[in-house]
């Protein structure tokens, strides 16, 4: 049976500051993410659930855990890549989120897929 380094899965993202999302809060900072999740092996895998580990400017840390993204937990075909936008609010202009997918192939083996760290930070903030 194929083990986790077979199963080959990777995880791309991007970021966007939303300026105008929060007039309510000015002390707040929010950023959409664009996960495109792509499938290089052999088989289909199910994304079953999520864990991300957020953390702002003052080192103030942030776990997120749930089932699949976006209300889905989605069945991806080898080859095949799913993408997803979501969102995440932050006290502070510069922070990162890293964390990963719990997977299951077609053989019910599970497996954890790993996000690596990405920033978010308003632009011009970071040179």
């Amino acid at each position: 049976m194929a083990g986790p380094a077979s199963h080959n899965i990777h995880i791309q993202v991007s970021t966007k500051f939303l300026q105008d999302r929060l007039p309510n809060e000015p002390d707040k900072f929010a950023f959409a993410y664009r996960v495109a999740i792509h499938n290089g092996g052999q088989h289909q895998v199910q994304l079953l659930n999520r864990y991300w580990l957020i953390t702002d400017a003052n080192g103030k840390k942030t776990e997120v855990r749930g089932p699949g993204v976006v209300g889905e937990q989605p069945h991806i075909p080898a080859g095949e890549t799913f993408v997803y936008t979501s969102g995440a609010v932050l006290d502070t202009p510069v922070g990162t989120m890293e964390g990963y997918y719990e997977m299951e192939d077609e053989f019910g083996v599970r497996f954890e897929a790993p996000i690596d760290v990405f920033s978010l930070a308003i632009p011009n903030v970071i040179n």
